[in-house]
């Protein structure tokens, strides 16, 4: 079992991160694959399967802040059922398919592809970048197509994929609270099949720590989740009072400097 001072850490990021799912849509996992990788390092966890650990671990605990997230939203009627009925087949396809084959990729890679995400994000909040509405939601094909992105990409950073369905809805023109609120119900889909992924692909894989289920750290996953259940409910109810422009700036401004942390530490 990890020292009580890392039980204490999985703990805070993962109240950290239930706001910020239920304030964003993005699941909490942009803040917890960074903190969840350098706690790894810290306690001396293989470099081969740190960042499958991280990511793993990280969609697992989605699993649990997206339903709290989701019910705060539900209850506000900022959830599209529609939307997340015809976008989830696309998005268990994508994701499990894409965990499967992040799991076989050098940590190396994932770093350096988490890393490159986190810019992308940091620079799309920081400059307030949105699509302009300019068409409706597709077709069967056309959501299964969106789903399977999303849900590929979900899987290589371990997020809930707010930061791409929230966009994709709003070029569709869905409200952002909307968009918002819709994101994380659709996120718990991503999490069901990319944890799945790399439970399985992780089953006997050599370097894996022991309290582990395949890829997931357990303790890490009980810490995280045990709160971040309780505070999404706090983000979701901040994401319908608070300009939430203003607290994109902020949040993107701490991704920039973790992403420089991360690529520094790469050099």
């Amino acid at each position: 079992m990890p020292s009580l001072s890392f039980l204490l850490a999985y703990l805070a990021f993962g109240a950290v991160a239930g706001v910020i799912a239920g304030l964003l849509g993005v699941g909490g996992g942009i803040v917890v694959v960074p903190a969840l990788f350098w706690f790894f390092t810290a306690q001396g966890f293989s470099q081969d399967v740190i960042m499958q650990m991280a990511l793993g671990t990280s969609l697992a605990a989605i699993a649990f802040t997206s339903i709290s997230s989701f019910r705060a939203h539900h209850r506000r009627g900022a959830v599209l059922w529609p939307i997340v009925k015809a976008i989830t087949p696309g998005i268990l396809v994508g994701t499990f398919a894409g965990s499967c084959v992040a799991a076989r990729l050098p940590t190396a890679f994932l770093k350096g592809f988490f890393v490159c995400f986190l810019y992308y994000v940091a620079i799309q909040m920081l400059m307030n970048i949105k699509p302009k509405p300019t068409r409706q939601i597709p077709g069967r094909l056309g959501m299964f197509g969106a789903g399977l992105g999303i849900g590929a990409v979900s899987s290589f950073v371990g997020i809930g994929g707010g930061t791409m369905s929230v966009p994709f809805m709003v070029w569709c023109n869905v409200a952002m609270h909307t968009a918002v609120g819709t994101s994380a119900a659709i996120g718990l889909p991503i999490a069901l099949a990319g944890a799945l992924g790399y439970v399985i692909n992780g089953m006997g894989a050599p370097g894996v720590p022991s309290w582990s289920l395949g890829y997931v750290y357990l303790p890490a996953l009980v810490g995280i989740a045990a709160v971040s259940v309780l505070t999404a409910p706090y983000g979701a109810r901040l994401a319908h009072k608070l300009p939430v422009a203003t607290l994109k700036r902020f949040f993107a401004v701490f991704l920039l400097a973790m992403a420089t942390r991360m690529l520094w530490g790469m050099l």
